[in-house]
């Protein structure tokens, strides 16, 4: 599994319809910036609102177009364990190379009902699964003793970490095996996380900055931590207006001002706030990235 920068790519929509050209188009910006890994079918991607042909179609173009080059990583969380286990063997035959499962929804599982979700979907499959903690969203924490417990499951190999608690992350690194993974899931937090023992971001500004993103992580790694912590200071202010609305509503704006999408999102999700807009714009002329 990979180290460093994953992005969690948006899916383009023209017309209603996903726009597999446009598609193509990012994966090509991806491949040439060495993104290190492709997110499909994430919280960016919209994959609450992707139907069952879509999702098949979408995982197929990404794994037909990097051929291997660099790990696909498809989203098969779900609400319902069914359906996850369903998502999981699917993305499984049609060639992705891991899975990232969110925390289920709006039911609020206890701590044991998690372990038995997760188990329930890791043994399902021969894939590396990586746990995908967003307490913000899903409204229930994975504890840093549920993902140790989750970790002694051989397939379960990594957790993308976006509840913002560094305690947290610190308590599970120290709990976990040396070669479990530990990803942010905060563009913001990408440094102070790798200072922690992470291992990388799965990132939404990747969508935008895929070479600053890949660059911070390399850097690091590289023992370069100034490098490192003065890219993610520069970007700081950008990281926060991607999130200014809810994700992916800046980010898709970000990527159609830069000419690779449409801006189009599916309901409920809506455009973003003018106002929000226009100060999006101004950062990212001041940064150079139009």
């Amino acid at each position: 599994m990979f180290n460093g920068s994953g992005v969690a790519i948006v899916t383009p929509f023209k017309e209603g319809q996903v726009d597999f050209q446009a598609f193509d188009r990012l994966l090509d910006l991806h491949l040439e910036n060495d993104t290190q890994a492709i997110i499909v079918l994430g919280t960016t991607g919209e994959a609450t609102t992707v139907n069952h042909e879509e999702r098949v179609a979408l995982i197929q173009a990404a794994v037909k177009k990097v051929a291997g080059r660099i790990p696909i990583v498809v989203g098969t969380g779900s609400n319902s364990t069914e359906i996850a286990i369903n998502y999981t063997k699917e993305a499984e035959e049609l060639g992705a190379d891991a899975v990232l499962v969110v925390t289920p929804y709006y039911n609020k599982a206890t701590q044991k009902g998690l372990i038995t979700h997760f188990t329930a979907i890791a043994n399902a499959t021969k894939l590396p699964v990586i746990l995908y903690n967003v307490p913000s969203r899903t409204g229930v924490n994975i504890n840093a003793e549920t993902v140790a417990a989750l970790s002694e499951i051989e397939n379960i190999i990594a957790v993308k970490e976006a509840s913002g608690n560094i305690s947290q992350i610190l308590e599970i690194r120290r709990l976990v095996p040396a070669d479990f993974k530990i990803y942010s899931g905060n563009d913001d937090q990408v440094v102070p996380i790798y200072s922690c023992g992470g291992n990388g971001v799965i990132s939404v500004s990747a969508n935008v900055v895929p070479r600053a993103m890949q660059r911070m992580c390399r850097a690091f790694e590289e023992g370069n931590v100034g490098e490192a912590l003065e890219l993610q200071l520069k970007y700081k202010k950008f990281i926060d207006l991607l999130f200014c609305e809810v994700n992916p509503i800046p980010v898709k704006a970000a990527v159609s001002i830069m000419g690779y999408i449409e801006n189009e999102l599916r309901l409920p999700l809506t455009q973003m706030e003018v106002a929000n807009l226009e100060k999006l714009k101004k950062e990212m002329e001041l940064q150079q990235i139009i």
